[in-house]
């Protein structure tokens, strides 16, 4: 996968060069480009905003600059066989980044991030690059940063490990949280390493029986606890099919029950853990 970025703070993109995607970067898994978008600039002041036409406080991103790197950048790619990129715009008003997309997105040969400062880009460049590449509007949270490059950190990583080659082991993102058909869309529960003791603090002894069929009934229960604690959301939408007799069960002790429509949602009067 080639992944180019276009920032006015290429520095800030230094993270790429370590953990894992640097590893990647290093072994030609993955090909990162960082540009400065200053470099398409043609006055003195390397002018990349302006104030926003009918008024408001902050300064927009101007189109023409934005126009002449994403053009640059595509040039690049075609010389070297590429086809059409996919632009990724990261933008609190973008649609929220999920293990989903992100699966989505490591599909994609080629990215290119646009990350913005000030009050966003001017919106004619997202409009146009639309009628000619596929554009994804993303957003890694409700909240609003002073720029994208943390987003695109986020979303290269989760991206990244997704690609054939870069964890250690294949397998290991198949069980994440959030994956896609894991665990009925359940948080990962508790996780434990030596020593068998610390502080005082002994590990689960069924994590040390070896009957690979109790862990595992373990892990699942374990994985339902937290997600009632911490994301009921994801328990209120999941398709009660993905539910067994004894999921069911646990989630009667922890105080849900089906409803009309057999997805479970909280009982009336129940205490929360």
């Amino acid at each position: 996968m080639r992944i180019d970025v276009v920032t006015i703070f290429p520095e800030y993109l230094e993270p790429l060069n370590v953990s894992l995607v640097g590893k990647a970067r290093t072994r030609g898994t993955l090909d990162v480009r960082v540009h400065d978008l200053r470099e398409w600039t043609h006055d003195r002041h390397n002018t990349v905003d302006d104030t926003p036409y009918g008024g408001g406080p902050g300064m927009v991103m101007k189109p023409d600059v934005w126009g002449e790197a994403l053009d640059a950048v595509a040039a690049s790619g075609e010389g070297e066989g590429e086809g059409a990129p996919a632009l990724v715009v990261p933008t609190p008003s973008g649609r929220p980044f999920t293990q989903e997309l992100a699966v989505e997105l490591a599909a994609k040969p080629w990215l290119v991030f646009a990350p913005a400062r000030y009050e966003g880009i001017d919106r004619r460049v997202i409009d146009d690059y639309a009628t000619r590449w596929e554009v994804h509007e993303v957003s890694i949270g409700d909240y609003v940063l002073a720029g994208g490059e943390a987003a695109v950190l986020v979303i290269t990583e989760a991206v990244a490990r997704l690609l054939p080659g870069v964890l250690g082991n294949a397998e290991s993102h198949r069980d994440d949280s959030f994956a896609p058909g894991a665990m009925a869309d359940l948080l990962e529960g508790p996780v434990y390493t030596k020593p068998p003791v610390w502080r005082e603090r002994g590990i689960p002894e069924v994590l040390l029986s070896g009957h690979h069929g109790r862990i595992a009934r373990w892990r699942r229960d374990e994985a339902f606890r937290r997600t009632a604690a911490h994301r009921p959301d994801l328990i209120e939408r999941c398709d009660p099919a993905a539910f067994d007799k004894h999921d069911r069960a646990l989630l009667a002790e922890l105080g849900w029950e089906p409803g009309p429509d057999g997805r479970f949602g909280r009982a009336a009067g129940a205490v929360e853990e």
